[in-house]
């Protein structure tokens, strides 16, 4: 297949690049470089054609022809992260919704066999309901979450409008190498990584018990691969592994150095998706337990030697407006 990667040096991104390379298809990756990386695509950089470029462009987007030749269109591409998104809501919406309709606009193609969103398990806010489907509520708690949202609903109505053969795919909790170890706080693997190598204590937010649901990136990988080779369109999926862990578990599995700061507004105790849809129309299942996950992280620790180190004092900082406006 002809393939467009948006977000292409991203942590997913790359991987996805790395796979559709690896079976045979042809790359053109799309990325601004703003949080990915050149390094992250290092393996398959000589066999696909990249362009740097920012989507919110869509001057420049219309400029690529191989949009007209592309039979399968991953979107992936925008901007992640609670903290910034409170502090910049106009960059949020202008990359992931105005950025998400330009890439549809120039999608509209007759070659096109696949146009898959990656979208946000963060759209159900605080859920009620566990393993939480894809028919509960939306309830998005700040920013990112909204934007990520109105991005999906863009999707949607281009395929019902426009018959187009697009899915929403929201990914729930993501994680494996190359996953971010720069620029705001975030992510709890990069996070607790970077804490280890540098002889830091885990920081816990709260007791530690809230659950998340993990799933490893070549699990994510194989999914998408499957969803883009379907016949099905026009659907929404949720795509995790259908297991909660706790942060606490996880903490334990990397360090036994760890302190406790306190709990954030607006985050939900637990999280677990249904994941029935997504198994059974793609005949998927995922393959790598948290436990080996973790273990193939710490095997790779020295890919975060030099990510940011987060301390108490610097995550107080760092996540002031988040108290502010979520409380």
């Amino acid at each position: 297949m002809k393939c467009i990667v948006t977000g292409a040096a991203g942590f997913i991104g790359s991987h996805l690049v790395d796979r559709l390379v690896q079976d045979g298809h042809q790359v053109y990756a799309i990325d601004n470089f703003s949080t990915g990386s050149r390094k992250n695509l290092k393996k398959s950089l000589k066999k696909i054609k990249i362009k740097n470029i920012d989507i919110k462009n869509l001057e420049k987007l219309k400029k690529i022809s191989f949009f007209q030749k592309a039979n399968w269109i991953f979107h992936l591409a925008g901007l992640a992260d609670i903290v910034p998104s409170i502090n910049k809501p106009v960059d949020y919406f202008d990359s992931n919704v105005k950025g998400t309709l330009n890439i549809l606009e120039v999608s509209k193609k007759k070659n096109l066999k696949k146009f898959i969103y990656a979208a946000s398990a963060s759209c159900y806010g605080v859920p009620k309901k566990f393993p939480t489907d894809e028919e509960s509520n939306a309830d998005t708690k700040y920013p990112y979450a909204l934007s990520k949202y109105l991005g999906e609903q863009l999707v949607m109505h281009w395929a019902k409008v426009y018959k187009m053969p697009n899915l929403s795919i929201r990914f729930f909790n993501v994680y494996g190498p190359r996953s971010r170890t720069t620029g705001a706080y975030g992510a709890m693997f990069g996070v607790f990584l970077s804490q280890k190598i540098n002889n830091h204590p885990l920081t816990i937010v709260g007791n530690g018990k809230q659950t998340r649901d993990f799933i490893y990136i070549s699990d994510l990988i194989d999914g998408l691969i499957k969803a883009a080779k379907s016949k099905h369109a026009n659907k929404i999926y949720n795509l995790g592994s259908g297991k909660e862990t706790s942060v606490k578990y996880i903490a334990n599995l990397i360090s036994s150095n760890q302190i406790k700061i306190p709990s954030r507004p607006g985050e939900p105790l637990r999280s677990k998706a249904d994941i029935k849809k997504f198994k059974k129309d793609f005949n998927w299942k995922p393959k790598v337990n948290i436990d080996e996950g973790v273990k193939k992280l710490i095997s790779n620790i020295q890919l975060w030697k030099n990510a940011p180190v987060w301390t108490k004092n610097k995550i107080r900082k760092a996540t002031k407006t988040w108290f502010k406006f979520l409380k």
